[in-house]
């Protein structure tokens, strides 16, 4: 018998806590970086960049946390993501002159090894995973 926790910081959401914690210093400090010193060249992009870092701060800190209201939150962030990803991934591949910089998601993540494509679906995963031990409770 397998046992679902109902809680989404602990088992395998600790690790996807972790991942979106490195996911968000990495995101951010590089946009505040590229904002601060050549926003001209490609502002779109490191705006992008920028509400990814923050995407990924909010979704951070509601899988912390253990209220219905902050799972809520973190299903929210975790599809804007997804469909940020998705969008900025294709247009980026379709476009490039769209995207004269990359950001977080151009292609898909391929800067950061596709995490952020394989991201938001393992956790919206561990999110339904969670709310069904719940239900069960």
């Amino acid at each position: 018998m397998t046992r679902t926790s109902t809680s989404t910081a602990s088992g395998i959401g600790r690790v996807l806590i972790a991942v979106y914690a490195v996911m968000a210093l990495g995101a951010t400090a590089r946009s505040l970086f590229q904002i601060a010193t050549k926003f001209d060249e490609a502002p779109v992009a490191y705006l992008l960049s920028a509400v990814a870092g923050l995407v990924y701060i909010v979704a951070t800190v509601a899988l912390i946390r253990s209220s219905h209201a902050w799972y809520r939150v973190a299903v929210v962030a975790i599809v804007f993501e997804l469909v940020g990803v998705i969008t900025v991934g294709t247009l980026s591949l379709v476009d490039a002159v769209l995207f004269p910089a990359d950001t977080v998601w151009s292609a898909f993540g391929a800067g950061y090894l596709f995490v952020p494509l394989a991201l938001p679906v393992l956790g919206l995963i561990w999110l339904y995973r969670v709310r069904k031990g719940q239900e069960r409770r």
